[in-house]
């Protein structure tokens, strides 16, 4: 398998064939910023976080999703790419009902983690305060649509690692949300495993276990990297 150098923030490194840049600079130790990007699963270049520079390039271009090429010469951290990153994450908590104090998530949400990183202390957009739905009916687990970023890991994970196919998207705009089945309850869906792989996958506190009080929803991501690896390996016993 050929091998590709190339440079990010200055420093070269090199890459396999067909890595991506955001799994390159990871495996160098170089942190980009993302919400979408879940290790094992497919990225789909979602939420635009990870958003970098490349010489020769106007656009910017998202990491996850572009390959990475000889000679290439990336960009991760600039002040064009702070802004935008910053405008990116400010939009979020616009776009949906994100009340950090009482979410189960609280010190464990990782656009709250984002927003401390990029130093966001107030929001100068203005907030669209929609009307979203709590879903309780679960036995094991509920679905708070004011906390979801639509980022696509709970749907991508139901779907490519649990295999059932449960989760999707239903709507557009600010009028999407995630769905079970043909957006029937959560609870009376017929192809949900109750494996809890979503709840594990979802960055913030939209998809949480019953019980969970305020800061106390934390997610194990060992736990879906341990299936994928496995798998991959055929480590399965028969």
């Amino acid at each position: 398998m050929a091998a590709k150098v190339f440079t990010i923030d200055g420093q070269q490194i090199t890459a396999t064939e067909g890595q991506t840049v955001l799994d390159a600079a990871q495996d160098a130790g170089i942190a980009i910023p993302t919400l979408c990007h879940l290790d094992g699963v497919m990225d789909v270049g979602a939420c635009r976080l990870c958003l970098v520079e490349i010489a020769g390039l106007n656009k910017l271009v998202p990491a996850c999703v572009t390959k990475v090429t000889d000679g290439m010469v990336v960009t991760t951290n600039s002040e064009r790419l702070q802004r935008y990153r910053r405008m990116i994450v400010e939009l979020l908590f616009t776009e949906r009902n994100h009340i950090c104090a009482v979410c189960v998530s609280n010190g464990h949400c990782e656009l709250q983690s984002l927003a401390m990183t990029l130093g966001m202390d107030h929001v100068r957009y203005d907030y669209t305060f929609p009307k979203c739905a709590v879903d309780p009916t679960h036995r094991l687990f509920g679905i708070d649509h004011n906390r979801c970023v639509l980022c696509g890991r709970c749907v991508r994970v139901c779907w490519y690692i649990e295999g059932a196919g449960t989760k999707n998207f239903s709507g557009r705009g600010t009028q999407s949300r995630i769905v079970s089945d043909l957006n029937a309850p959560w609870g009376n869906s017929r192809t949900c495993t109750s494996c809890g792989k979503c709840v594990q996958a979802c960055p913030t506190g939209a998809l949480f276990s019953k019980g969970a009080a305020v800061a106390e929803m934390e997610k194990d991501r060992g736990k879906l990297e341990y299936i994928v690896t496995a798998r991959e390996k055929k480590q399965w016993i028969v």
